[in-house]
């Protein structure tokens, strides 16, 4: 009787270990426009890709550390101008083809050509030239010393491609990483499975499927009738109460990098002109914008930088809500009676929700806002690459970007020599305390230029089925890795 008991319990056992779940459908609130995280600024790429299809020669972790990726290690020289990587063996695409020497010098020299599409170009401005000294040996040289060249290597925008499946990429992404593009049903989802010649560690998940739910109340439905395992990145914070008094879902509470902003079109009129810019920053109410349109997730900010940055300098005192203080400035600037200007929203609530808030605030002062919708590759289209746009609510989710204030091209067009050469010191800087310094000269100078409207830092609500471990809490760049992800029954 008890060997019939125990081999009962170990055929019970067995069922539940085959029955262990390996699949995971994951919700993000928005669609990347295609799948090239190298020649595009949309954010909703790299959380699809990053990390799981894609790999770069380092990468960050959850706690934005950077550690080796395709790169197993690598030496500096003493002039701090030559880096020499050396790649991982056994690495090959999903495709089948090697990974090796060859394919990150394409990767290099095409993401700093001067026809780039890379929307992070500035990264690899620094790149002298790259050689393939062997198979498996890469020498970076660089014009300058740069302080934070193996941070931006780990950026989504510097992740290793192949030049046998360029041409597609946009459409089928061929990477390196622990998963493989299976298929985009566009406008729904996307599926990826699990790469079985992986050169790493293999995830305990064999497939996963990314739910795309534009509308945060269909995002609730989907979630409590667990139509889905977990919505990263939540967009109705007003539910979670309901959510976290739920045994069957957790919640983590986590952060970003993603500075939000009512960025500012600086060669414009009349928001050329720096007092318009502080009349804007002036009528705006954060904390009314975080209660209303984030249900007090986010936290103020008064420059383009992470709170939670060590360097970070709180300058909130600089443009406080003083909405009598911005009709005199518009008076001063000319335009007593205000003016009226363009104000393009992507679909994020918080710029859908906060445009209208922000919309309403501005009335009050005289500054009247035409409000206009856009899709997201409408939004790059119009705003991002055509620069056509009066106002817009984004948020900045790339880590440490203080330094796109540096390229007068860049989307909100402000140009700064003074600004710029403080980059340049930046980048040829390594010493702590001096880059410390540069970095609070920097916050304090867009913040008195009043560039754009600073207004919180995103915050990053996950809700996720209670037996799943391994999701990433915080967002140091726009990720959803899923290679620690794994159901716990």
């Amino acid at each position: 009787m008890t060997f019939r008991l125990t081999l009962a319990a170990a055929l019970l056992t067995g069922s539940a270990a085959l029955a262990q779940q390996t699949d995971l459908t994951i919700g993000l609130q928005l669609e990347p426009p295609h799948l090239d995280p190298t020649s595009a600024a949309a954010g909703a790429i790299d959380s699809v890709l990053y990390s799981n299809v894609f790999e770069g020669l380092t990468r960050f972790t959850s706690d934005g550390s950077v550690v080796p990726g395709l790169a197993e290690r690598w030496e500096i020289s003493e002039d701090g101008l030559t880096y020499t990587f050396h790649l991982r063996s056994g690495v090959t695409f999903h495709d089948g083809t090697t990974m090796d020497a060859e394919d990150v010098k394409f990767t290099l020299d095409r993401a700093r050509a001067e026809d780039s599409q890379n929307a992070q170009k500035a990264l690899f401005g620094e790149i002298a030239s790259v050689e393939a000294t062997d198979p498996q040996t890469v020498t970076v040289t660089l014009t300058q010393p740069n302080g934070s060249f193996l941070f931006n290597m780990a950026w989504g925008d510097a992740v290793i491609v192949a030049p046998e499946s360029i041409e597609a990429i946009k459409q089928t992404p061929i990477g390196t990483g622990p998963f493989k593009f299976d298929n985009w049903t566009q406008g729904d989802s996307i599926h990826l499975v699990q790469n079985d010649a992986y050169w790493g560690d293999k995830p305990a998940l064999t497939e996963a499927t990314f739910k795309f739910i534009s509308d945060p109340t269909a995002a609730f439905a989907a979630m409590m009738a667990q139509d889905i395992d977990a919505f990263a990145g939540f967009p109705a914070p007003e539910n979670l109460p309901q959510f976290e008094a739920d045994p069957r879902f957790q919640v983590l509470s986590g952060s970003t990098e993603g500075e939000t902003i009512l960025s500012t079109n600086n060669k414009l009129p009349p928001l050329d002109n720096v007092k318009v810019r502080q009349a804007i920053a002036h009528a705006i109410n954060r904390q009314e914008i975080i209660d209303g349109a984030m249900f007090g997730l986010g936290t103020p900010i008064g420059t383009h930088f992470a709170p939670h940055n060590p360097d970070y300098v709180d300058l909130t005192g600089l443009s406080q809500y003083d909405p009598e203080k911005a009709k005199a400035l518009l008076a001063e600037a000319g335009l007593p009676d205000g003016f009226t200007t363009t104000l393009k929203l992507p679909p994020p609530s918080y710029a859908r929700r906060g445009g209208e808030i922000i919309a309403a605030q501005l009335r009050a002062v005289g500054i009247q806002t035409e409000i206009t919708n856009l899709e997201w590759a409408q939004w790059l289209e119009e705003v991002f690459r055509g620069k056509d746009f009066g106002l817009t609510i984004v948020s900045h989710t790339e880590p440490m970007d203080i330094n796109i204030y540096a390229r007068p091209d860049y989307y909100f067009q402000y140009d700064s020599v003074p600004f710029q050469t403080l980059m340049t010191e930046l980048t040829a800087t390594s010493n702590p305390e001096q880059r410390s310094a540069l970095l609070r000269q920097a916050q304090e100078m867009i913040a008195k230029d009043y560039v754009n409207g600073y207004l919180f830092q995103l915050a990053f609500p996950t809700v996720a089925d209670a037996r799943l471990e391994g999701l990433w809490q915080n967002q140091p760049t726009q990720a959803t890795d899923l290679t620690g992800v794994r159901w716990t029954e």
